[in-house]
């Protein structure tokens, strides 16, 4: 479903399980640090919202968006994450560097979730301009990181 028609941070609260015993991984991004540091703190935010204890949180940088996939395969590696959500920004630019990034991350992460025991959950906006990702990073669209928080929960769970 577009964004467009789906504010990322709506979701009904009622089917959004406990999360208080549950532990999770967050790999983020440094690249575009404005985007990722605040689906950071939407996801960080939604985690707590519903139960998750800030120690049981553990969050790791990467350099790239690339990076995402070998920073979340390490913590599928720790046995006390019960999912883990990955959080980069990718703005199309010039050159065909975007399509492979996009399309790598997106392979690496549905890898990991087919061969892996824990959920990994896929938090990359991959968006054509800066204003594109503003909107899904606490703007008019809501937060993406809202929604991967719920999805991870969800997942956990599951």
């Amino acid at each position: 479903m577009s964004t467009e028609l789906h504010h990322l941070s709506d979701y009904n609260e009622q089917n959004v399980p406990d999360a208080s015993n549950m532990c999770f991984g967050v790999v983020v991004a440094e690249w575009n640090p404005e985007i990722t540091g605040a689906l950071l703190d939407g996801t960080v935010r939604t985690l707590e919202k519903h139960g998750a204890i800030p120690e049981n949180i553990h969050i790791k940088t990467v350099p790239g968006s690339f990076e995402l996939i070998y920073g979340a395969q390490q913590m599928t590696k720790n046995d006390g994450f019960d999912a883990i959500i990955i959080l980069g920004s990718v703005i199309k630019g010039e050159t065909p560097h975007f399509d492979y990034i996009c399309q790598g991350v997106t392979y690496g992460i549905a890898r990991l979730n087919a061969s892996q025991n824990i959920p990994v959950i896929y938090g990359l906006l991959t968006t054509n301009d800066l204003q594109q990702a503003k909107d899904r990073s606490g703007g008019r669209l809501g937060n993406k990181g809202d929604e991967c928080a719920i999805d991870a929960i969800k997942m956990a769970k599951f």
